[in-house]
């Protein structure tokens, strides 16, 4: 049976890399997409040394003609597209609302919105014209879909805003038999949150720093393997996977 095909986006370093390496080890083959070349072709080899297949594309999700050329090079490459793990993302330094900068908000809404909005776009366009028809799209939304930390306007707005593109997505695609799922992830062990438990830690809604619990990032790759291996007349609409101890439930 020829292997499914998966798409990574932010695959270099993290969550992506960590759902990367489990879907090629549940028996995947890799499209992996990010900003720099040289963490996709680690990633790569880590996927290669488990036997399977992995292609590195770098990737600007802020920029949609790096977006088309990413999807025009998955269908010469390999025909179709089976699960779109929608990763890419990046936050901004936590100042107070009215003292962001213009275009740093709009960098952080092209790159966590729009960028994901096309990817979706071009993910349906394969999906639902292949045969077999369909395939999952998996957004990464983030505890901040639900609940802001402090200073962090642009990040939440935006993870805000995916949870309105998982609904709509998951909607007007039903009938392509493509399933769409939210995935909102709270404090995975990787480099962007090695801050979480540094020093005093992180600043909480009351004005208190405090060390944050993490977990390991594989446990993300774990659920996303889970979605991904449902049939298609199954979906996860949303999940939440996260540290048992954050601070989450009862925030504020």
């Amino acid at each position: 049976m020829t292997a499914k095909i998966a798409m990574v986006t932010g695959a270099g370093t993290g969550v992506g890399r960590a759902v990367a390496v489990a879907l090629a080890k549940a028996g995947y083959s890799l499209v992996l997409a990010g900003r720099r070349p040289e963490p996709l072709e680690q990633v790569k080899g880590e996927i290669n040394a488990i036997g399977a297949q992995a292609l590195a594309v770098p990737t600007d999700v802020s920029k949609r003609e790096s977006i088309l050329a990413l999807f025009a090079t998955v269908k010469s490459s390999f025909g179709r597209l089976d699960v779109l793990f929608n990763n890419a993302g990046i936050g901004a330094p936590p100042v107070p609302l009215e003292d962001l900068p213009y275009e740093t908000w709009m960098n952080v809404v092209q790159t966590n919105l729009t960028g994901m909005f096309l990817c979706t776009q071009e993910a349906i366009r394969i999906m639902k014209d292949q045969s077999p028809r369909g395939g999952r799209i998996i957004n990464n939304g983030s505890i901040s879909a639900h609940t802001p930390r402090p200073y962090s306007v642009a990040y939440t707005s935006t993870k805000h805003a995916i949870t309105g593109l998982t609904k709509s997505t998951s909607l007007d695609t039903r009938k392509y038999d493509i399933c769409v799922s939210q995935i909102d992830i709270g404090n995975a062990a990787t480099p962007l949150t090695d801050r979480m438990v540094q020093g005093e830690g992180v600043l909480q809604p009351d004005g208190r720093k405090m060390i944050e619990p993490r977990m390991d990032a594989d446990s993300v790759g774990a659920a996303v393997v889970y979605i991904a291996g449902l049939p298609l007349d199954t979906t996860v609409l949303f999940m939440t996977v996260m540290a048992n101890t954050m601070p989450f439930v009862g925030r504020g």
